[in-house]
């Protein structure tokens, strides 16, 4: 397999792109740097073709979540394409941001009002900036991860590490003003006791309690009750983080199967299918605080990422793609597991569907590595995670099947044989976050 183009793009990219890429999930040392091609020419459906001509069938985590249909899918390109010759920004907005409004409030009949932004961080940081404008207070209590911004990273300072079981571990605090130390508390997502203990260290400058929706396991009755009695109490909005979630499980924000009753819901990621698109949808109680403080952008105007996200919206309900990507992502769970038994190999499979992921009991960083490095060369992009998109159909999961048998029985060989590390043709996978050279 050919990746000289590809290994020369990274080493000009590490030179002069301060970690080499603008998305840490993106990175090559999270998967097996010196094999995986990092950059790609062109890309449709599951399919991607790297800059030596390379041609995959995407098995990993589909645009980092943010392609729930597909690369380059027809239906939001057309959109796109129609919005960009239309003119995407002039003095005047698009109407559409308001129809795009419509809609997420018609799938969310709880919510009065949206905003909108283009990222997941920014969408974030607009809804804690509101929630403390609406209740004049400043402490977040929160569990899950929820992007890279000051309110967020607070957490670490003086905490070395309180980020660390939440998603990413490492998360460094450098650049965040020291004044924010004690601004943001985790706690534990269905554990009750560390949500109250939490509560009790924010005291009366409790400004919001900020969550996933889910991450690995459903959340229990007694916890969600929990949320809501203490949010009702203590008078702060209940803000639903379903950038990751949303557009999986159902037509919309998970929190709507799962029966979380948020004041504020922000969604990214899948919205635009690839497009940049982000939105902030709430009560009006707390909402109407957006007009108390500047919170304000020019390319939050433009048209096509409205346009994107209205026609994913409409693709996505009328072809019911929540039941195809849960039911693509079951027969990979079981591909899984049914190949470890097989050969004999140790993991442990978690995520919930559609967004699922393994990992080795034991050697974890070499053994995926070899795995990454040996899926590419049967045609996959294949790491730990698998996210499903409408793209996948059953015919590319039983060419991915055969695949995983392959190379689960070359990696239990090798295993027993203690010859993993030298067969890697790369470096080890990276976790966590760090400096890349």
């Amino acid at each position: 397999m050919n990746n000289q183009k590809s290994k020369q793009m990274q080493e000009t990219a590490a030179r002069i792109i301060p970690g080499m890429t603008q998305l840490l999930s993106k990175r090559p040392d999270r998967y097996s740097r010196g094999v995986w091609p990092t950059y790609f020419k062109e890309a449709s459906g599951i399919e991607v073709i790297d800059l030596d001509d390379n041609k995959y069938l995407d098995f990993s985590i589909g645009g980092i979540g943010a392609t729930v249909l597909g690369y380059a899918d027809p239906d939001v390109n057309k959109a796109v394409i129609n919005a960009i010759n239309k003119g995407s920004a002039t003095t005047l907005n698009p109407y559409e941001e308001v129809l795009l409004a419509q809609k997420l409030i018609e799938l969310h009949p709880w919510a009065d009002m949206a905003r909108f932004a283009r990222g997941g961080g920014e969408a974030m940081s607009i809804a804690v900036r509101i929630a403390r404008v609406a209740t004049k207070k400043d402490k977040i209590v929160f569990c899950g991860y929820h992007g890279w911004c000051d309110w967020y990273l607070a957490a670490n300072l003086g905490k070395k590490g309180a980020l660390d079981e939440q998603w990413i571990a490492g998360l460094n605090p450098n650049g965040v003003p020291k004044g924010l130390t004690g601004t943001a508390i985790p706690f534990h997502y269905n554990n009750i006791e560390s949500f109250k203990s939490a509560v009790k260290e924010a005291g009366e400058d409790l400004a919001a309690i900020v969550m996933e929706p889910i991450r690995n396991y459903n959340p229990t009755q007694e916890f969600i009750n929990s949320v809501h009695s203490i949010a009702k109490e203590k008078k702060v909005p209940l803000i639903i983080d379903e950038i990751t979630a949303a557009f999986r499980i159902c037509n919309g924000g998970a929190h709507l199967k799962l029966g979380f009753k948020p004041d504020i819901a922000v969604f990214s990621k899948a919205l635009g299918n690839g497009f940049c698109s982000s939105a902030i949808i709430g009560k009006k109680w707390v909402m109407e605080y957006a007009q108390d403080a500047f919170i304000t952008s020019t390319n939050w105007t433009e048209r096509t990422g409205s346009a994107a996200a209205l026609a994913m919206i409409e693709k996505f309900t009328k072809n019911d793609v929540s039941k195809h990507l849960v039911y693509i992502s079951d027969l990979v769970w079981n591909c899984w597991e049914e190949a470890a038994k097989k050969y004999g190999l140790e993991i442990h499979i978690g995520g919930f569907k559609p967004m699922i992921h393994f990992s080795f009991k034991e050697n974890h960083a070499q053994n995926i590595a070899y795995f990454t490095q040996e899926m590419l060369k049967r045609g996959f992009l294949a790491g730990s995670g698998f996210y499903s998109m409408y793209a996948h159909k059953e015919e590319h999961v039983e060419k991915y099947k055969k695949a995983v048998d392959e190379v689960f029985n070359r990696l239990s060989c090798a295993i027993k044989e203690n010859k993993v590390t030298q067969l890697l043709e790369g470096e080890p996978a990276a976790s966590g976050f760090a400096r890349i050279n």
